[in-house]
Order: C-alpha cells, then structure tokens, then sequence
C-alpha cells in the first residue's frame, strides 16, 4: 500500500494541497485567510495538470532527427500554456479579492464573516 503512495507522491502532494485549501475557504471566519485557501487551492489545481503533463526524459516539441517520430519522446505543451493562463487569472482573482476585502473593512470594520453578517441585518433592520 506505501508503495502506491511512493509511487505517485506528486499526486499526493496536490490532493494535500487541495485539502488544505478546502479547508481555509470552508472552515476559516476571516475573510483574507479564505482569500488564501482559496490561493492554495488554485496552486494546487495549477501543480497537478503541470506534474500531470509531464514526462521523464521526454523534451520540447520541436523535431528532432535522432528522437524521430516517436511520440513519447515529446513533452505535450498544451497543459503548460493553458497553466500559463490559469496563472493570470489567479492573479486578477486574487486581485479583486483583495480589492472587495478593502471595501468590506472600510464598510463593515471587520473582516470575520460572523460580525459582517451582523452588521449587515442590523444595517438592514434600521
């Protein structure tokens, strides 16, 4: 059973990490750590299509006359540009994240889920 594990530790390093994103966006009350579980949890989405496309000994896709045709032999870049762009957009996620929470602690003065919540019935109330 551990050398399944051993085998395929890179898979489980990404679960791990996804686990412990899970985690900050559901259990977590303050806003900015879910903000950061939920930046866990894209890194970890991000490492394992990038571990996930990627070969031993294989090289970049350009055609090379001692490799030949043999398909194996090449690194599939797909998975790697659309990472690429994965990056990007969790970088503009974190950004307006980051934004709304600045709004919401100059609205609210705080940014733990259960005082905004009740700051926001009491506003509605009156």
């Amino acid at each position: 059973m551990i050398d399944l594990f051993i085998g395929r530790w890179p898979y489980v390093l990404t679960v791990v990490l996804m686990l412990i994103g899970l985690y900050g966006m559901l259990v977590k009350e303050n806003f900015l750590k879910k903000l950061i579980g939920m930046n866990i949890f894209q890194s970890a989405i991000i490492l394992f299509f990038i571990v996930h496309a990627f070969k031993w000994g294989a090289t970049v896709p350009v055609y090379d006359h001692h490799l030949g045709d043999a398909v194996e032999a090449y690194i599939n870049p797909i998975p790697h540009g659309l990472m690429l762009t994965a990056i990007v957009v969790s970088v503009a996620t974190t950004g307006v994240g980051l934004a709304l929470l600045v709004r919401i602690y100059r609205a609210f003065g705080t940014l733990e889920e259960p005082q905004v919540l009740e700051r926001m019935q009491s506003r509605n109330r009156s």
